[in-house]
C-alpha cells in the first residue's frame, strides 16, 4: 500500500459520493458489498488487467486492454506511443476503465486521463517514483520509457467497488483483514 492518509481520505471520499451518485439500481447491488479505500488498495496490488475504453473521433467506444496498476489510489496505465487508443486519449482524454476479477470484485471508474512520463511535455513530480515501480514490475530494460511507451494517470470524477467477499480478497492478497 503507497497510500497517504490524505489520499486514503480522498478515495473514500470518491467512493462514498459515487455510491449515493449512483442509480438505483447499481445502488441496490453494490452497497452492501462495497469496498472502503484502505481495503482496495490492499487489494490491488501488482499489475492488474484493465479493460480500458475510450472514444473514436466519430464518437465510437473502443475497448481494450491495459495492464493497469493502482497506486496512490489512481489507477497508472500504459500503452505504445503508435496505439490507436494513444491517439484517442490525446485529442479525448475521457476515460474508463474495469477491472474485474470473475465474480469476486468489480472496480470500475471514469475520469480524466494525464500523461505522467512527459510523452509530449514535461514529466509529472512523481514520475521517478512510479518509473522505479515500473522498472521494478517490467525490468530496466524493457521499454524505451518516453519514446516507446506513453504512461497514463486516470483522475477518476466517478469510481465504485464491489466485492461480496471482502476477507476472501484480502486473505488472498495476503494483506489479512482491515
Amino acid at each position: 500500500m503507497r497510500e497517504t492518509p490524505d489520499e486514503l481520505r480522498e478515495l473514500q471520499a470518491l467512493l462514498d459520493s459515487s455510491l449515493t451518485r449512483s442509480t438505483a439500481h447499481l445502488r441496490s447491488i453494490v452497497a452492501e458489498r462495497t469496498v472502503t479505500a484502505q481495503q482496495l488498495t490492499r487489494i490491488l496490488t501488482g499489475m492488474c488487467t484493465l479493460a480500458l475504453s475510450t472514444v473514436t473521433a466519430r464518437g465510437e467506444p473502443r475497448i481494450s486492454g491495459v495492464d493497469g496498476h493502482f497506486l496512490h489510489g489512481r489507477w497508472l496505465f500504459g500503452t505504445a506511443t503508435g496505439a490507436a487508443k494513444a491517439r484517442h486519449l490525446a485529442a479525448r482524454p475521457a476515460a474508463s476503465v474495469a477491472h474485474l476479477r470473475g465474480e469476486d470484485l468489480g472496480v470500475f471508474a471514469h475520469g480524466t486521463v494525464e500523461i505522467v512520463n512527459g510523452r509530449g511535455g514535461e514529466p509529472a513530480a512523481d514520475w521517478p517514483e512510479l518509473l522505479a515501480y515500473l522498472k521494478d514490475c517490467y525490468g530496466d530494460d524493457a521499454f524505451d520509457w518516453t519514446e516507446e511507451v506513453v504512461y497514463y494517470r486516470l483522475r477518476p470524477h466517478w469510481m465504485t467497488a464491489y466485492a461480496p467477499a471482502v476477507d476472501k480478497l484480502l486473505a488472498a492478497s495476503g494483506t489479512g483483514r482491515p
